[in-house]
């Protein structure tokens, strides 16, 4: 039996956990692969990963082949920072008007349209695009972006754009959290090997216990690699709420009722647990 085939998210907002992953000394127990989120998601599907952090509209769409880990997830409740539109005019003028969809996250992607149409009531034109803002603008009126080029944007401010942070306005809207990335497993390795699968939630779950406890430290070491303080960083991780509790699991059910309505998702799935369905 081979080491678990572990994804890990390639974005700043995942920095916690392979730093918790290297201080508490556990990468050997784990074959780490780094990619976007939109490559995780076809590669456990593709049999390439065993369980990956992956787009929670990609779990609902292949439900049936993956099981959730219990206690983690990427979301937020309030402002993510790293989530993020920006627009040429204010929201409201973007009916008929175009919108660029970074192409590494089909969750934000579904995320934008309904806020776009649901919540501030305007029905862009979409078109799908590289994660390059300059380029996006060019050819668009919006640009959804994510991860660090979100972030980079959240914190440099660009003063001839409207910045939406997309975590903040679906809570202002909801109420509720909003789930990002949801840490899937094949159903198939789950069956054959629960062991491993609780091995590697321990892993995660002791790694995010560190970080919470050193989050100076980690803040610190991010601020080495960017032009940014440590107090950005900090101000980020604790945004970021890598929770998958109850009132979460809420905030997800919602999304994907909002995605089912928008014909973006056939149906809500039912939501397998791993360790908690019977």
């Amino acid at each position: 039996m081979g080491r678990p085939r572990l994804g890990h998210i390639q974005f700043i907002n995942c920095l916690p956990l392979y730093y918790g992953m290297v201080k508490n000394d556990v990468l050997l127990d784990v074959d780490l692969v780094r990619a976007n989120p939109a490559d995780l998601a076809r590669m456990i599907l593709d049999d390439e990963l065993d369980l990956a952090p992956i787009p929670a509209i990609e779990y609902a769409r292949h439900a049936d082949e993956l099981v959730l880990l219990p206690d983690i997830a990427i979301s937020s409740d309030g402002e993510v920072q790293s989530i993020l539109l920006l627009s040429k005019v204010p929201v409201a003028q973007l009916g008929g008007r175009t919108v660029a969809l970074t192409s590494t996250s089909r969750t934000s992607q579904v995320l934008a349209r309904i806020l776009l149409e649901k919540h501030w009531g305007v029905t862009p034109e979409y078109v799908e695009m590289p994660p390059d803002l300059p380029a996006m603008l060019r050819d668009a009126d919006a640009a959804l972006l994510i991860g660090d080029e979100a972030l980079r944007a959240y914190w440099e401010s660009p003063l001839d754009v409207h910045v939406y942070d997309l975590g903040r306005e679906w809570t202002d809207w909801t109420g509720l959290p909003m789930v990002y990335a949801v840490w899937a497993v094949r159903r198939d390795f789950a069956q054959a090997q629960p062991e491993a699968v609780q091995e590697v939630a321990d892993l995660l779950a002791g790694s995010l216990a560190y970080c919470r406890a050193h989050l100076d430290d980690i803040s610190e070491y991010a601020a080495r690699w960017e032009p940014f303080g440590a107090d950005r960083f900090r101000s980020y991780f604790e945004a970021l709420q890598f929770r998958y509790e109850p009132r979460y699991r809420e905030g997800l059910k919602r999304y994907l009722s909002e995605a089912v309505a928008l014909g973006q998702l056939d149906a809500v799935p039912d939501i397998h647990i791993f360790g908690e369905d019977a």
